[in-house]
This record gives structure tokens, sequence and C-alpha cells, in this order.
């Protein structure tokens, strides 16, 4: 299985490389039966222009999208019983991707092991794995390592 990990992590670093955040690059892939359903990556919604606030941190956060979230806009009810794929900066979703993620039904998450290393992060990605755990959720990550 862990052959397959790896494909679709590979996948969510291409996807991840769609984002025009110039500082974040974060990528997603559901998967279903080995077979990708929908791809989403961190960005402003349809509409909003990718202009100077992406450059700005307290302009950007409130208008960008995760990439977990996009990907399940894709996917609809399609998601159910899926697998989640990310790539990214802190591997784990935050709380409020992990709370859609449950309502949705995937049923795993698959991302690549990271050292996170702002305490701010730690703290959100603790409350994502409380959740994930309490809602039957598996979290597993892969090291980048052959």
């Amino acid at each position: 299985m862990e052959k397959w990990h790896r494909r679709f992590l590979s996948v969510a670093d291409l996807v991840a490389t769609w984002s025009k955040d110039p500082s974040t690059k974060v990528g997603a892939v559901i998967v279903k039966d080995r077979r990708i359903i929908a791809t989403g990556y961190n960005g402003f919604p349809p509409g909003i222009a990718d202009d100077d606030r992406l450059q700005d941190r307290a302009r950007k956060y409130p208008l960008i999208i995760h990439a977990e979230m996009n990907a399940l806009i894709q996917a609809g009810g399609a998601a159910d019983g899926a697998f989640l794929y990310l790539s990214g900066f802190n591997g784990s979703p935050c709380r409020n991707c992990a709370k859609h993620l449950i309502a949705a039904k995937i049923v795993q998450i698959v991302h690549w092991k990271c050292l996170v290393e702002r305490q701010e992060w730690l703290e959100e990605l603790n409350l994502a794995k409380e959740i994930f755990e309490e809602a039957g959720v598996e979290v597993i990550g892969v090291d980048r390592g052959n």
C-alpha cells in the first residue's frame, strides 16, 4: 500500500504547484478505489483576483480556500469512503478542514511526515488529530525517503 500512498502523494505535490500563493503551496487529492476523483490546491475562490493580496498574509488568509476544501467541493458526495492525500508544509489538515473531511466521510488522510516548527500550527494540528481519532478517521504519515 505504501507504493500507492507515495504515488498519490506525488500527485498532490504536483497539484500544489498550481497554487498562486507565493509563500505556501498545498495540494490535495481525493482517491477512491485507487482512482483520483478530485484534486484541489490552496487559493482564492473563483472570481477573486489573484492580486497583491497574495503578498499580504493578513489580507490573504481570510480569503484563501485550503486545498482540502477545494478538493471536497470538487468531489461532492463522491468523497464518502475515500482517502485524502495531502502535500504541504504541515502535513495533516487544520481543524477546520478536519471537521469538513469528517463530515464528508473521508476515511483516511495520508500526508508526508514533517516537523511542525511553529507552536500555533502544532496546537491546530493536535486538535485536528484529536477529532480525527474520535471520528475514526485514520491519519498516516509517509516518509519522503525511498
